[in-house]
């Protein structure tokens, strides 16, 4: 048994952090991030925690699919930012819906939303599940130093969601992959305070090898959609809309560049949100849902890439 999408949903802060603002205390400027980035903005929590913005991402995608919160068997959220270190971020996400399903998070970083769906998928085809919640949740403004202008500028927070409803023919194809490497991107651990670690306890701020990075994604992105086209049997221009991780404007271009696909069917939010880690899929989705532009029938991509090294992609069929 495979699933459909039936409804999405998102949620950004309504605090909107613009580069100009970033220069005020950082040695930088909108010309320096905007030329090597292609972000303009981000959306950063003040008031707001991430359960809230999961919370209304949720909502948004339950009203989308008409399905209540009782009525869904699973809850599963990708974070690596979550409100609380435990219970899980989905737990919390499903105590604010009054939903009483099992509930709990998968880590898989920027890939996390596309490896939920497969996670999700495990329960459709063992009949476990009949409708199901995926969301992302993602307060990246945490991990941050916001005194290193390499990262800080990046990054911004968000959530986005999607319910799944068993039957249709998704995936039509999935590819999830790990080239085991910590140190590339990484956020350590939580210090702790017990006087018998002697372990060195570095400062649990988002450290990344920005040139590496950019390699695998774009390696990524273009090695995900020639595999899944060539499993399903289709050319890469028969896709009707591509849906990567936004990153870095610099990556998607060039793995455009290499695809020789049309950028028209692209689908970008990087300027106004910046990286939202595993929200970026499911936000650019809804986006795209909402706007009409998805059509019953068509193919759609997803890509996602990040820390790990992960790489999550799957094509579907709306």
């Amino acid at each position: 048994m495979s699933y459909r999408i039936l409804g999405t949903g998102s949620a950004l802060p309504a605090r909107a952090v613009t580069n100009d603002e970033l220069s005020e205390f950082l040695d930088t400027s909108d010309e320096w991030i905007s030329q090597r980035t292609g972000i303009s903005e981000r959306r950063l929590c003040t008031t707001e925690t991430l359960d809230e913005l999961a919370l209304a991402a949720s909502r948004a995608a339950l009203e989308a699919a008409g399905v209540t919160a009782d009525q869904l068997d699973l809850i599963v959220c990708s974070t690596t930012s979550g409100d609380h270190l435990m219970p899980a971020e989905a737990c919390a996400i499903a105590e604010l819906l009054g939903a009483t399903c099992p509930a709990f998070d998968v880590s898989a970083a920027c890939a996390g939303f596309v490896f939920a769906l497969d996670v999700a998928d495990g329960y459709f085809a063992r009949g476990r599940a009949e409708r199901v919640l995926v969301v992302s949740a993602e307060k990246v403004s945490r991990l941050v130093d916001w005194s290193d202008r390499a990262t800080c500028v990046l990054f911004g927070d968000g959530a986005a969601a999607a319910v799944l409803g068993a039957g249709g023919e998704n995936p039509l194809a999935v590819r999830l992959t790990t080239e085991p490497t910590v140190e590339v991107l990484h956020v350590p651990g939580v210090p702790g305070t017990s006087p018998y670690d002697m372990t060195e306890r570095p400062e649990p701020h988002l450290a990344m090898e920005g040139r590496r990075v950019f390699k695998f994604g774009v390696n990524a992105i273009v090695t995900s959609v020639t595999e899944l086209c060539a499993e399903v049997g289709v050319s890469v221009s028969d896709v009707d809309h591509f849906v990567f991780h936004q990153a870095n404007e610099r990556i998607l271009s060039s793995a455009v560049s290499r695809l020789g696909i049309d950028d028209a069917r692209v689908t970008r939010a990087l300027a106004e949100t910046g990286n939202i880690s595993s929200a970026c899929i499911p936000l650019a989705l809804d986006r795209l849902a909402r706007s009409g532009q998805l059509e019953r029938g068509q193919l759609v991509a997803l890509v996602g890439f990040g820390a790990g090294l992960d790489t999550g992609a799957c094509l579907l069929r709306w």
